[in-house]
Formats: structure tokens, sequence, C-alpha cells
């Protein structure tokens, strides 16, 4: 009888984490609100869950005898999938305190501490009524959502106060963190840990639309922004962020830029990211991260390490195809890109409607190609 696992979630990095199951052998069960991703199609099992409500995610598990709850991608479904592992003895990578605090961006700045290399200033606000500390300009962020919802880059105190409104809309405790703005150029490092021992780490340079701050557009390998000595620094720092944290197996994500070729961390969560980078990954360094990932949580196996390449000679890129929300997708100008890729992916047909994300720019679709 073949193990099952169930995935939360069902937008499209879950459904590459549920092809990859499926690849591997596993009865894959997902959940959500609602069957409006493309992991409910491809899942043996779909269930409408609130991916948020335990209870009912724990009773299903109990009533179909899943081996393994997991997400990709998703800073929300994390520690949901750590508490319940916790409590029902199923396998996991890290506690349901560092999902929680990783979760938490006010959490994770006060964890790693004021004095930490690689941390920037922050300050935690409350209310309205709080005086800004934080000179200007300054990042804006709810403490405690995801897809760069209510992100604002504060110039002035005119900006100020609508902006602190809206991010705390989207902030489930309330409150929001201003973060001090690091100018410079942006990398997302995906890394693996066995043991407290960083034994993977690739950075990227993250290209973002210049009129939305944040939004990534692009992600590049090689990385033209780094040389030898701020690679190790920012090895340095992950491993360190990540004993602070209490990440010590599987994968790590951060967000991180550069300032004087200062690495300064932006986020760090015990995940592997939300925008399919293992396939990125997979072509430049011949490891698969996904497969890596389920191989270790179901069967303590990472001989998928043993895969790397010993030059990575050749650059890929990914590029996301995105558009307003709440319009109809259009992929047509893309049609060249599309065609000529080494992979690909359309998160709607064409002439959708785009379901609004992050609100302003939103992901429809992705692929990747060799750049030399």
């Amino acid at each position: 009888m073949k193990e099952k696992v169930l995935i939360l979630g069902v937008a499209a990095v879950q459904m590459d984490a549920i092809l990859e199951l499926k690849k591997m052998g596993y009865d894959t069960h997902a959940c959500a609100m609602a069957k409006d991703g493309p992991g409910a199609d491809v899942a043996d099992q779909f269930v409408e869950i609130n991916i948020l409500d335990v209870e009912e995610i724990i009773k299903y598990i109990k009533d179909n005898e899943i081996s393994v709850v997991y997400s990709v991608g998703s800073d929300l479904a994390i520690p949901v999938a750590c508490y319940i592992s916790e409590k029902l003895g199923l396998p996991h990578f890290v506690s349901k305190e560092t999902a929680h605090i990783c979760n938490n961006k006010d959490l994770m700045r006060t964890t790693l501490g004021k004095g930490f290399k690689g941390n920037v200033d922050f300050q935690i606000i409350k209310n309205e009524e709080d005086i800004v500390n934080l000179d200007y300009p300054f990042i804006l962020k709810p403490a405690d959502s995801q897809g760069q919802r209510g992100v604002k880059l504060i110039n002035n105190s005119s900006e100020y106060l609508e902006s602190y409104r809206l991010a705390k809309k989207y902030s489930r405790s309330g409150l929001v963190i201003l973060e001090k703005y690091i100018s410079g150029p942006e990398l997302s490092i995906n890394g693996y840990l066995i043991n407290g021992k960083v034994v993977f780490l690739i950075p990227s340079d993250r290209e973002t639309w210049p009129e939305y701050t944040g939004l990534i557009h692009k992600h590049v390998v090689p990385s033209k922004n780094l040389n030898s000595e701020i690679r190790e620094e920012i090895t340095d720092i992950i491993e360190s962020a990540c004993q602070k944290l209490g990440i010590i197996n599987g994968p790590v994500y951060s967000q991180i830029k550069l300032e004087q070729d200062n690495p300064y961390i932006i986020e760090i969560t015990p995940r592997l990211d939300g925008c399919h980078m293992w396939k990125l990954l997979k072509y430049y360094t011949g490891v698969n991260l996904l497969k890596l990932t389920f191989e270790h949580l179901l069967k303590n196996d990472i001989t998928e390490l043993e895969n790397i390449f010993r030059e990575f000679n050749d650059g890929y890129l990914l590029e996301f195809i995105c558009q307003q929300p709440n319009t109809n997708a259009d992929y047509t100008q893309y049609q060249t890109e599309l065609n000529n890729s080494l992979s690909s992916f359309k998160y709607y047909k064409q002439g959708e409607n785009i379901r609004p994300v992050n609100g302003k720019f939103d992901k429809i679709g992705y692929f990747i190609y060799k750049t030399n």
C-alpha cells in the first residue's frame, strides 16, 4: 500500500510538489479552502479544507492514515504543518516554534537580535500613535503576511499613514514592521542544511519590477553581483541565522540585499521558495531540491546531493509573466519565449480573470531558458 502525503495548498508551487511525489510513488492528497489552483487537479485526492483549520486537517490525516503533511512556498502553511506534525508525531524538519518565528517578521528580527551581522535596523509599530524612530526611507510591511501584500517603500512622513493602514489590514497580528531601506542588488538564496551545516547554497540575482517595490520579475544564475569573499560571508550569515532560529535540517530560503558589498537579510524561512527555483537550480546544479526535500523528510535519504555538478558552467534565467489583477490573462506577446523555453507554465488560461494576490502586479506564468 502506498504511503500517503498531504500537501497544504493547491497553488502552482504545491502542484510541483504533488507531481514530484507522484513520480516518487506516493499517494498524494491536497487541501485548500477552494479548488482554485492547479494542484487540486493533479492530486490523487483533493478536499476543501482551509489550510489554517488545524482541527479539520488533523481529522483528515487520522481518517486517511496520512504519513506526512507538508507544503511548498507558503509561509502560512509551514507553521500549520509543523504544529500538526509535532502533535501527531509525523516527520518534520523544524519545530512549530521555529516555523512561527520565521512566519512573523517582528519575531524573526527580534530573535536574530539587533547586534546580529546581517540583520537590519527595525521598529515594530502597534498603532497609529506610535512615534516613528527610523530615518526615511524605510520599508513598511505587515508583520505576518506573504506574497508582498502591503509592502511599501516609505520616503517621507506624508506617505506613511495611508501605507501603515493598508499594511495593518494584511497583518493577522495587527502589527506592522518598519525596516531600514537597504539600497543595492537583491539576491535569492536557496540552501539546504544537514545537522546544522549548510551543505547546499546557491545565490541567484533577484531582479524586481522597478515600478513595484520587491515584486519579482526574474531569477538569474549565476549571480553577477558576487565574488568568492561575499559568497563565503553570505554562507556564514545564513548558517549563523539558522542556528539562532532553530533551522537544523531541510531547506532554507532567504532574500538578501547587498549594500556596499555588505549582505543584509530581508527574509529567511525554513521552506522551499515560492518561485519554482528548484527547476532552475536543477538545470544549473544537477540537484533536484524538491526531490531532496521529500526523500530526506520521508526516508532520511540525502543521496540526491551526490548529483551536484563539479562545475556550474552554464547560465539560466527564470522569468515571470506578470499582469495587473482583475484583468484577463494575456500571453500573446510571450509566445516565442514560451515555445522556446526549457520549461514553462501558465497559471491561467488565455482570457481568464486574474485573481488578486499581491493586488498590484500578479504572476500569471513563467518560463526558464539558458542564457549562455
